[in-house]
């Protein structure tokens, strides 16, 4: 989306309002479920609903791998938009963005594996390599209209394309053994969905979601993780240039708003029902713990920023207009609230381990909230002081 597009109909103003709610909401249903998890009255029984077994997988487990599959379609949707028109469509545009998203997975991962290297939590890396926009567009919105729009446009640039990374990690490093006619099944209704689209021109709804379920069957028992077929299904969909009503964009703008209020606070729900015992604070020293902390915190607006500044300094790119160095390395900081895909990743780097699961999501959650703390205090500071010499000025 072009800035000038943006700022219409499903506009990026539109956009930050609702994920402003939606990171709200997000925050809402973690404390609720953390309360109830630990609740001495319903504790044990909320957290033994998510694991009941709804033909041989949990509920937390259909959670996981069927309504987050519509959330990897509603990625997948959005990233397609920006590379044919949004900040992406333009490489010397799109290079600040990506060298900073670039920056902010390689570096997280690095202090994580420098703790972890050679142990049985290494596996762990991508979980602070991840970025949550609702939670990071939530916070940036609560210091209003100081912010520059650019400065927005930057963060939910790097925040989709975060996203698009943390799918490539999953597909490489978190799928588990193949079996490979399911696989091959699947691979096979996303070309003839592809073919359909390019090449016979089919705008039919119904064909691209029942072809998406199948195949979404066929991944799920693939060996590759089931929700990789919904970015699959989101490249399939046709897509019109500047054409608010082609598919694409009629399904992108139809998900937005279930995936914001329903999908990703059940998600929340039934990820964060973890008893906290007592002796919580003593993982805070174990390796994958400190990965974790270390690589959200530090890791993430050091890598953001570094990224960036090479990128400018080499020429590949420039900063935003009205987005100066402190500006950009506070939306770095926080770069560094983790949460739904750093979870998500938990889930499939310590599959079966409940204390790495468990502790691990309590470091996302301590780590993402000192991340938002530590971003918005030094952004309002550095915001209110520019305002504060512009009136000078003036």
């Amino acid at each position: 989306m072009k800035i000038s597009n943006i700022l219409s109909g499903r506009t990026l103003r539109g956009f930050m309002e609702s994920e402003k709610s939606g990171g709200l909401t997000l925050i809402v249903c973690t404390l609720i479920s953390i309360l109830l998890a630990n609740s001495a009255f319903i504790g044990n029984e909320y957290r033994t609903f998510w694991e009941t077994d709804l033909d041989s997988h949990s509920i937390a487990d259909w959670i996981n791998d069927g309504l987050m599959a519509i959330f990897f379609l509603l990625v997948g949707l959005e990233l397609i938009q920006e590379i044919y028109e949004g900040e992406l469509s333009n490489v010397k545009r799109a290079m600040l963005p990506i060298s900073a998203a670039l920056g902010g997975m390689l570096i997280p991962a690095a202090i994580y594996m420098s703790l972890n290297f050679g142990t049985d939590t290494h596996a762990g890396f991508g979980i602070p390599m991840a970025t949550d926009i609702a939670f990071a567009l939530g916070v940036l919105s609560l210091l209003g209209n100081r912010v520059p729009i650019s400065l927005k446009v930057f963060l939910t640039a790097l925040a989709v394309i975060d996203d698009l990374g943390a799918i490539i990690v999953i597909a490489i490093f978190y799928t588990s053994n193949l079996a490979w006619v399911y696989l091959l099944i699947a691979l096979s209704i996303f070309a003839i969905l592809l073919l359909l689209n390019k090449k016979f021109k089919i705008h039919n709804l119904a064909i691209y979601i029942v072809g998406g379920i199948v195949m979404w069957y066929c991944m799920l028992h693939s060996g590759v993780h089931a929700t990789i077929a919904g970015v699959l299904l989101a490249i399939t969909i046709p897509f019109k240039k500047k054409d608010p009503n082609c598919l694409s964009n009629k399904m992108q703008s139809a998900l937005h708003y279930p995936v914001a209020f329903a999908i990703l606070p059940i998600f929340a729900l039934a990820n964060t029902a973890m008893l906290i015992e007592g002796n919580w604070d003593q993982s805070i020293g174990e390796p994958f713990a400190l990965g974790i902390i270390l690589g959200l915190i530090v890791g993430k607006p050091i890598g953001i920023t570094l990224f960036s500044f090479l990128s400018v300094k080499s020429g590949l790119c420039a900063l935003p207009r009205g987005v100066n160095w402190k500006a950009l390395l506070g939306a770095g900081m926080l770069g560094g609230i983790g949460f739904t895909m750093s979870i998500f990743i938990t889930l499939l780097a310590f599959k079966g381990n409940m204390h790495y699961i468990n502790e691990s999501k309590l470091m996302i959650l301590l780590a993402s909230l000192a991340s938002g703390i530590i971003g918005y205090t030094w952004l309002n500071y550095i915001l209110r002081k520019s305002k504060s010499n512009e009136l000078t000025e003036k």
